[in-house]
């Protein structure tokens, strides 16, 4: 947690990266990398203190989508844990599911929604960048109408996502308090086909574009158009709507990434016999997260690395195989996406469907009418505020930003929700204070064998009971294991409570032979400063007349100076140290230092 850094007398320990401009950031790195700024020290230490209904309303106070979260987040945060350096990262966002799941609406007391303005938003697309927006844009007092061409809101959440990921419960749970808020939903309703962009943006004050990326890029190889050849997302979203899937035996997905984890992982839950992938990275350069390819292995699924498509083998018009070659590098030494093929290397594996999953892409036909709206590599291109550069109308999440995360298309559904809202006359103020800040406890007391208490994972469902259904794999915490894991945070956040070392009021001399006379020849500690009074050496001396007498010959960068008395020179140097540390979150830049400088 560092807190030994902040109150080490002797200036020992530092923290080299840490810098006094984001000394926060570096700090409290898991609240600083999740893209929504969720207080993570802060809920995590309620569901410590088995307070669950203060930690859902901390995480409530940055995002409207918890329990959606708590399921399909990929938790950049845990990656950036301290706790991960002393030997696992905290399971912040399985500790965020459960905290979502025992959510019983006690925040909603704190809820302002503000009176209408009688402003009119309208928003394409209800994934979780449209329903983040809505969700703000209607407590601003705005009337928020989203145009879904599904039947049901959520967008990907609800076609994308596999069920054993994301139950219907959990989403319909987040939404509904969407809707409770009076957002309109206008479901079935295509967007330049049932009405015009152009329209909607004549009847409506302010337009937020957030359609995703709901296709499948495609690409143009030897029997690409076989009966038998799928598209990943339309097979997830045919899947998620019951269609019937004649599957087969042997089924090939091609990619890499987490859609085709989920698609090799849903066709086996159809009863195959065998599910393979091939994807043109090496396992380490997979662009899947590495829990959900240990998931697919764990299942079963074999996965053939550093492969890629060369052509689809025909048997009286249907798939009968692939034959893959053998990619020897996917980026160039710029780090672009270029993959180099040795074709002479290949090898076919025999199935009866082969499903693509390279990518995802947008469907932007809905713009025909508004060609001002200026498009980049498939994508909407924005400017720093969402905007599309025509006036009034925005853009973000996955149609404006190469696929990201859901985290992601929340953050920028609160993003939008403010530039909308400054555009409309209002302030953009969409923060929100649903449990007071309370002071903490700094007295943490000791607990036997801290550092080696394990992580605690959420209970999974085992693997013989995951075979062809969708039942949710990763269970929630029971009250006993998410007090334990929560207990495990450091509690990095405390140590932005401890008061700085208190600076010694200045009484600088000038830095000449006049002044320097009059030091006597005792034992003690000099200063010497720059033209801005910024230290560049401090030194214990056993005599300081006789060294500030030797700087004063040798130094020219030295414009101040001062001293004082101190038997005790070396354990007052050290202080000084630290509190320059402190200060300018570095060591003194000119002489006297350089030992010191070896030892930090």
């Amino acid at each position: 947690c560092g807190a030994c850094v902040e109150v080490c007398p002797t200036g020992a320990l530092t923290d080299k990266e840490i810098k006094a401009a984001n000394k926060e950031e570096s700090l409290v790195p898991c609240k600083f990398t999740c893209p929504a700024g969720i207080d993570i020290p802060r809920y995590i230490n309620y569901i410590a203190r088995k307070e669950f209904k203060k930690a859902i309303a901390v995480i409530r106070e940055r995002v409207p989508l918890p329990a959606i979260l708590g399921a399909v987040c990929f938790h950049p945060c845990e990656v950036e844990c301290r706790r991960g350096d002393v030997n696992e990262p905290v399971a912040i966002c399985a500790l965020k599911h459960f905290a979502a799941e025992l959510d019983t609406g006690g925040w909603k007391e704190k809820i302002k929604k503000l009176p209408s303005t009688g402003k009119k938003v309208a928003i394409i697309g209800s994934g979780p960048a449209g329903l983040t927006a809505s969700y703000y844009l209607a407590l601003l007092g705005h009337d928020v109408t989203i145009f879904e061409k599904e039947n049901d809101p959520g967008g990907m959440l609800r076609y994308g996502i596999p069920y054993y990921r994301l139950s219907e419960n959990t989403l319909n749970k987040d939404i509904n308090e969407i809707i409770n808020l009076g957002v309109t939903f206008k479901n079935n309703t295509r967007v330049g086909d049932e009405i015009k962009l152009s329209d909607i943006k004549r009847d409506f004050d302010a337009l937020f574009i957030a359609a995703g990326a709901p296709l499948t890029r495609k690409i143009n190889i030897e029997g690409i158009d076989l009966n038998g050849v799928m598209w990943g997302v339309n097979f997830l979203k045919e899947v998620k709507m019951e269609k019937k899937q004649d599957i087969g035996d042997q089924v090939v997905v091609i990619g890499g990434g987490n859609v085709a984890i989920d698609v090799a992982l849903t066709s086996l839950r159809l009863g195959p016999k065998e599910v393979q992938m091939a994807c043109l990275e090496k396992r380490e350069e997979m662009p899947a997260h590495e829990w959900e390819i240990e998931q697919a292995l764990e299942e079963g699924i074999k996965i053939n690395t550093s492969w890629g498509p060369k052509r689809i083998i025909e048997d009286n018009g249907k798939v009968a195989g692939i034959e893959l070659m053998r990619c020897t590098n996917v980026f160039d030494e710029n780090g672009n996406f270029n993959p180099v093929y040795d074709e002479k290397e290949t090898k076919t594996i025999l199935c009866d469907n082969v499903i693509m999953a390279i990518g995802q892409a947008s469907d932007l036909s809905f713009l025909e009418d508004m060609q001002q709206i200026k498009q980049k590599r498939g994508t909407i291109e924005i400017d720093k505020n969402l905007s599309t550069g025509v006036e009034g109308i925005y853009a973000g999440g996955d149609v404006a930003i190469v696929p990201g995360s859901v985290i992601d298309s929340v953050a920028n559904g609160r993003a939008v929700a403010v530039a909308i809202d400054k555009y409309l006359g209002g302030k953009g103020d969409i923060e929100e204070v649903l449990t007071e800040k309370e002071p903490r406890d700094p007295y943490i007391g000791k607990s036997e064998g801290f550092a080696d208490l394990p992580r605690i994972s959420p209970p999974h469902l085992p693997v013989e009971e995951r075979k062809e259904n969708f039942n949710t794999i990763e269970q929630v915490y029971n009250e006993e294991a998410a007090l334990k894991e929560a207990k495990r945070c450091l509690q990095c956040d405390l140590r932005l409570l401890i008061s700085e070392v208190a600076l010694p009021p200045e009484h600088y001399l000038e830095f000449n032979s006049e002044n320097v006379s009059k030091v006597p020849e005792v034992a003690g500690v000099y200063q010497l400063l720059d033209e801005t009074k910024k230290p560049i050496v401090i030194k214990g001396s056993m005599n300081i007349r006789e060294d500030i007498d030797r700087e004063l010959e040798e130094n020219e960068n030295v414009t101040w100076f001062e001293w004082e008395a101190d038997e005790m020179y070396t354990k007052r140097e050290s202080e000084l140290i630290q509190q320059h540390l402190q200060k300018y979150g570095e060591m003194p830049s000119g002489g006297g230092a350089d030992d010191l400088d070896d030892l930090f």
